[in-house]
């Protein structure tokens, strides 16, 4: 038997993609001489008044819905029947840099007026074939009028044209005979064959005489390319060099199964990785070898089973891996054999619920009846236990059990994403009503919010945005579990009480968004806030004075009306507005109410930042982070904690302060004891808090950064504010890390022993977080179904965003040399001080 000969798209290294433009197929007939009179620009649109315009295409190669290349175009060709080009275009990217998803967009273009084109039509091809081979020869595109191709993964405009009659089905012989993929008749036999086929299509034509086929030519190639993945070269491994592909029948090529090694022998054949389609399906000959090695006959002897040295080394590894990492099968294997060694680290449990068969009956009944045996885990692995991937019911339950232990000041920590943890549970939407008795987590989280005023308002308001969910599914789920809430209320002595409150604490924030909504049709800034003061100077309003109520965005704090003469409308688009609110014990709580804007992606960071300053705080390592609170009370409104600062973009400028960091800070809290003037502990303060932002946004991908989002108290907290680019995402160049001139001016310069400090908190503060990065990384997971912004673009990759900053795989030296690098990096770069400037002058012209 011959051997199946092919290429792989790999070894196609010097070949760039090109593509034959041939002919454009369908008749359009021009526009009536009446419509061209009562729409004269019409006219300059060739193919409205010609059935053979001048038309030229354009190629583009995309992939992943991104353009990968400039369009290449076709050159002038003057039509005067027919629109035939026959012109060879070749592209800038090589078949060996295409990915799987690749395709060409083409668009057919029209002259519509002096420098002016519009599109006759646009159509989406793809390069690979669903076999993975790459496409080769004739091609027939539909033709989408009036469009330009978009590229996208699900492309409007793709080319397939199968409508299944006849003429598909003997274009599709022709085209595997032109390539020699069917055995030649007699010459006169072809003939006769042909004739018919032009017969029946100009019968075809008839019927589709308003569609138009793009026909377009690939190369034609000796043997299949076959789609194949950059393999990198293996420590220690031999390398094997896949020699020249036989492209177009090239002279001295060589078939792809035949290699050369490192000895340049010839002739010795290999195997090439090929893409198994087939792969993700459960292998048979595993799933009959796992059920003999985890046969329940194995039972009693796995229960006195010991590893000896080095498979206890082999178990403590996998015990190391962090929440994302996937174990392979060798691993659940070893994992399920000394199951019963390993119930005495709790660090197990998460693993061995992973190794476990859950659709397997009789492994899933032995893995639940060995849980509750197991060491009591921490609250960490608990909140893995509750993730998306875990579906077993009496497993969740466990992980609820042990949240148990968690107090109400920790569980508030977590209270964000054990609320979207409740989509994950066996709640059918359908449901009566009764049915969120069914989940453990949400009878578990109504209990504590009930027993807890202040819990038990964060999770009313993070039902109540969730209630805002476009999908009906969700927004009926929360909705009951809402409703169950109010129901355990009122069956508590307080209950009453407490949905007294929760009433009024609503009406406080819809009254706030009536008073911001009547002012949003005002053009003019100072008219709105002459507004806002006459609405909430009116006792009518019940915003002037009320009885007391604690603060959604604070319960610990009782308010009781507001200051109607500190009232303030900023310059922002949308127009928010500062209330500074009256406390029942006299003070001043100044609150930002956001209407239009969702605040659930900034609700989140903070969140975050509170959990890292409560871990760094837990190590004896005070950074001074003051994360103000942010509380969004639905989709498209929140309120925001405001906290009485400059920006650097300000202090830069220095009109109403000195200018820089440095003379503002002198200039709040001066002491001419100090070598730079300023009071020690402002020094300090600032100098912490650099460093701890430095570190939290660097973790959480913030972008954006500018001076106009960089704050600073006078009393020397420094802070970021405005997270709409996390994980990454930046609408302009990404610095990893924002460290600018002006804040290490701030601390004296470079050459100061506050910058040693600075550096010296950055470190701490990095490998102390690294510490906790698992329950960082598994709250992250909680949320990968929430309708956060930058998480919704890409749930599957967040917690890998976040990983991939903690750096597990480096020891905590090396870690440190990373960040002293990402330090150094942001000092010396040149671009985000240019971009920096160039926002300032934005700025400035948009004012």
């Amino acid at each position: 038997m011959e051997p199946f000969t092919f290429a792989t798209s790999r070894s196609l290294e010097n070949p760039n993609v090109s593509i034959r433009i041939d002919t454009l197929e369908g008749t359009r007939t021009p526009l009536p001489f009446t419509t061209l009179l009562s729409s004269p620009e019409l006219k300059h649109v060739g193919s409205n008044t010609s059935p053979s315009s001048d038309l030229y295409v354009t190629v583009t190669v995309w992939a992943d819905s991104k353009p990968l290349t400039v369009p290449i175009q076709t050159s002038y060709k003057s039509f005067k029947t027919t629109r035939t080009w026959m012109e060879w275009l070749t592209l800038p990217v090589r078949y060996c840099d295409l990915p799987l998803s690749a395709q060409l967009a083409i668009t057919i273009w029209d002259i519509s007026g002096p420098l002016n084109t519009v599109p006759f039509g646009g159509t989406t091809v793809r390069l690979f074939e669903r076999d993975n081979t790459l496409k080769k020869g004739r091609q027939k595109c539909k033709v989408w009028l009036g469009v330009e191709a978009d590229g996208l993964s699900d492309s409007t405009t793709p080319s397939p044209c199968e409508s299944g009659d006849e003429m598909d089905r003997l274009e599709k012989l022709v085209k595997k005979h032109e390539l020699g993929e069917m055995p030649r008749s007699d010459h006169w036999l072809d003939n006769l064959v042909f004739r018919e086929i032009e017969r029946v299509n100009r019968q075809h034509s008839e019927k589709r005489k308003d569609e138009h086929f793009l026909f377009i030519d690939f190369p034609r190639w000796d043997f299949p390319i076959v789609y194949a993945e950059l393999e990198y070269k293996a420590p220690g491994d031999k390398q094997l060099v896949p020699a020249d592909a036989a492209v177009n029948g090239a002279p001295g090529a060589r078939p792809a199964n035949v290699v050369m090694n490192e000895s340049t022998q010839e002739g010795k054949r290999v195997c090439f990785k090929v893409f198994d389609p087939e792969v993700v399906r459960d292998n048979p000959a595993e799933s009959k070898h796992r059920r003999l090695v985890r046969s329940q006959r194995n039972g009693i002897v796995d229960r006195d089973l010991k590893p000896n040295a080095k498979i206890r080394d082999e178990l403590n590894e996998i015990l190391n891996y962090g929440p994302t990492h996937d174990l392979t099968s060798d691993e659940k294997d070893l994992i399920w054999k000394f199951r019963f060694y390993l119930t005495r680290d709790k660090r197990a449990l998460t693993k061995f619920v992973k190794s476990v068969a859950w659709t397997d009956t009789a492994e899933s009944k032995s893995a639940v009846q060995l849980i509750p045996k197991w060491t009591e885990i921490d609250v960490t692995d608990a909140l893995e236990l509750l993730g998306p991937n875990i579906n077993n019911a009496s497993v969740r339950a466990y992980a609820v059990d042990r949240l148990r232990a968690a107090d109400d000041e920790e569980l508030q920590l977590y209270l964000l994403q054990l609320v979207q943890a409740l989509k994950f549970e066996a709640i059918r939407p359908d449901a009566e009503e009764d049915a969120v008795k069914e989940s453990s987590l949400a009878r578990f989280l109504i209990m504590r919010a009930c027993d807890n005023p202040t819990l038990g308002s964060y999770f009313h308001w993070y039902l109540v945005v969730e209630t805002d969910d476009p999908d009906a599914g969700r927004k009926k789920l929360y909705s009951k579990i809402a409703w169950e809430f109010q129901v355990a209320l009122k069956k508590t002595s307080h209950g009453d009480e407490t949905r007294g409150v929760m009433k009024r604490q609503s009406d406080f924030v819809f009254m706030i968004g009536e008073a911001a909504k009547e002012i949003q049709s005002m053009r003019d800034r100072t008219k709105k806030e002459d507004k806002l003061k006459q609405i909430l100077r009116d006792p009518k309003s019940s915003l002037l004075d009320f009885e007391p109520i604690p603060l959604p965005l604070d319960p610990t704090v009782n308010v009781v009306g507001c200051v109607p003469e500190k009232a303030m409308v900023f310059k922002s688009s949308l127009f928010p507005i500062l209330i500074h609110l009256k406390t029942d014990k006299g003070d001043l709580y100044p609150i930002i109410f956001k209407s239009g804007d969702d605040l659930r992606q900034d609700q989140l960071v903070i969140q975050i930042i509170t959990l890292m300053d409560k871990l760094l705080r837990k190590e004896n390592l005070d950074l001074k982070l003051m994360p103000y609170r942010i509380l969004a009370t639905s989709a498209f409104t929140g309120i925001v904690q405001f906290v009485q600062s400059m920006t650097l973009a300000n202090i830069e400028e220095g009109k109403k302060t000195p200018a820089g960091v440095l003379p503002y800070l002198r200039s709040t809290f001066p002491d001419e004891t100090q070598e730079l003037g300023v009071k020690a502990e402002v020094m300090d303060t600032y100098v912490k808090s650099c460093a701890g932002y430095c570190v939290v946004t660097y973790l959480l991908g913030v972008g954006d950064r500018h001076l106009d989002n960089l704050l600073l108290t006078p009393d020397g907290h420094f802070f970021h504010a405005d997270f709409g680019y996390i994980l990454g995402r930046d609408p302009k160049w990404f610095a990893p890390m924002k460290l600018c001139k002006e804040m290490v001016d701030g601390m004296g310069g470079t050459n100061s022993a506050n910058y040693q400090k600075f550096r010296s908190y950055c470190y701490t503060a990095y490998t102390t977080l690294r510490k906790s990065a698992n329950l960082i990384l598994n709250l992250f997971a909680l949320m990968v179904d929430a309708n956060i912004p930058d998480i919704r673009l890409e749930p599957d990759k967040a917690v890998l965003k976040v990983k991939e900053r903690f750096m597990l795989e480096l020891s905590e030296e090396q870690a440190i040399q990373h960040f002293r690098a990402l330090i150094d990096d942001s000092m010396n770069s040149v671009l985000p001080v240019l971009i920096d400037r160039v926002h300032v002058i934005a700025q400035r012209w948009r004012k």
